[in-house]
C-alpha cells in the first residue's frame, strides 16, 4: 500500500502540462454533460484531441481510436443538441427501450472484437483486452449521449473503471485519477438525469 502511494505522489510530480490540460478540460466536460449545457462538446474536443496524442505515446491505440471517435462524435452531438426536433424542442432525455438496449449491447460486443482482435494481432498493446473493452464501453457511451440517451452514464461508469488502471499502470497518474473523478461523476450524472428524465424537465 506504501509503494501504491509512493508511485501515485511521483507520478503527479510527474504529470506533464499536456496531460493537465487534458485533464481539466475532461473534468469540465463532464460536468457540464451532467448539467446537459452544450458547453460538454467544445470542453471535450480539447480534451480529446490532446489524449489522442497522449494515447499513442503510451502505447494505448484503442484509447487513441476511441478519441478520434469522441472527437467526432462531439461534432455530432454538438449539432444533435442545438437543433430542434419535430416538435420544436430541443433534445430530450429519454431512457432507452428494450430495442435500443439491444442495439447499444451489440455494438459494445462488435466494437470489442474488433478492437481486441486489431490489438493483439496488428499493434505491441500489452493489454488488448482490457484497452479494447474500455474503448468499447466509450464508444457505446458516446453514441448514446448525443442522443441524450440515459444509459449513457452506464457506459461511462464501466469505461471509468477501466481505465483506472488501465492509464496508472501506463504511468498516467494524473490521468488515472481523472477517470476516478469521473467515475464519481458519471454516478452523479446518472442520478441527476434520471430525475430530469422523470419529470420532464430536459
Amino acid at each position: 500500500m506504501q509503494d501504491l502511494w509512493q508511485q501515485l505522489i511521483a507520478g503527479l510530480w510527474a504529470t506533464t502540462w499536456l496531460e493537465f490540460i487534458a485533464v481539466v478540460f475532461g473534468i469540465a466536460s463532464v460536468l457540464l454533460s451532467r448539467s446537459e449545457h452544450i458547453g460538454v462538446y467544445p470542453t471535450g474536443i480539447i480534451n480529446t484531441g490532446i489524449y489522442i496524442y497522449l494515447s499513442i505515446v503510451a502505447g494505448l491505440y484503442a484509447e487513441a481510436s476511441v478519441n478520434i471517435y469522441y472527437t467526432i462524435m462531439s461534432v455530432v452531438g454538438w449539432v444533435m443538441w442545438s437543433q430542434k426536433q419535430g416538435d420544436g424542442d430541443k433534445l430530450h432525455i429519454t431512457a432507452s427501450s428494450r430495442k435500443e438496449w439491444i442495439n447499444a449491447l451489440i455494438f459494445f460486443g462488435l466494437c470489442w472484437v474488433v478492437l481486441w482482435f486489431v490489438l493483439h494481432k496488428y499493434t505491441n498493446s500489452t493489454v488488448p483486452l482490457a484497452d479494447g473493452f474500455a474503448s468499447a464501453t466509450a464508444y457505446t457511451g458516446m453514441w448514446l449521449m448525443a442522443r441524450k440517451k440515459l444509459e449513457n452514464w452506464l457506459w461511462w461508469i464501466a469505461t471509468n473503471i477501466t481505465a483506472i488502471p488501465l492509464y496508472f499502470i501506463k504511468g498516467y497518474v494524473f490521468t488515472s485519477f481523472q477517470y476516478l473523478v469521473f467515475l464519481v461523476l458519471a454516478v452523479l450524472g446518472w442520478v441527476e438525469w434520471k430525475k430530469r428524465s422523470e419529470k420532464g424537465e430536459s
